[in-house]
């Protein structure tokens, strides 16, 4: 067997002593969340997605929702007190955050930026996030992964459920 390869993230969770199981999975063509949850053979409401939007005053704000669930971005913004948020471009991600798309994490970026995490995260034992790797993702407790990374819940999903993969 091979020695597991660790990304960022892990290593962060290690260092903070953070109890957590990671997930592989094969990445094929599509990188989206309901995909990725198909693969791991994880339940929709489990498995989280992390977005990253620009506020008005130009700072930048983390999202982290169901894979099937839609960012309300008037919800997001009052959640940080911004008067609206726009999601970034996918161009934009790498530069911003250290990570490229489909395997951004809330854990690790290149700066701590003010992450808001569904609050419908509050009801599970566990949820999962990405890596911080294609093809890796981590289970933890959603006040575990809130305590961790400075952040705080708040009702930022629209009441319209995603129909399709994005």
């Amino acid at each position: 067997m091979g020695k597991e390869v660790k990304t960022n993230a892990m290593r962060i969770l290690d260092r903070a002593k953070v109890p957590y199981r990671f997930y592989t999975y094969e990445p094929g063509d599509k990188v989206d969340g309901i995909t990725v949850a198909n693969k791991m053979g994880q339940p929709l409401e489990r498995v989280y997605k992390t977005l990253v939007a620009r506020g008005k005053s130009g700072g930048y704000f983390v999202f982290v929702i169901p894979v099937a669930a839609e960012l309300d971005l008037k919800r997001a913004a009052k959640s940080v007190g911004e008067k609206s948020v726009q999601m970034i471009h996918v161009k934009e991600i790498n530069q911003i955050t250290g990570y490229i798309r489909g395997g951004c994490s809330p854990i690790g970026m290149k700066k701590q930026f003010p992450t808001v995490v569904s609050s419908s995260a509050q009801g599970l034992d566990a949820i999962i996030v990405s890596g911080g790797r294609i093809g890796t993702q981590v289970e933890l407790a959603p006040q575990t992964l809130v305590d961790l990374i400075r952040g705080k819940f708040a009702d930022i999903e629209s009441d319209e459920p995603v129909t399709e993969s994005e």
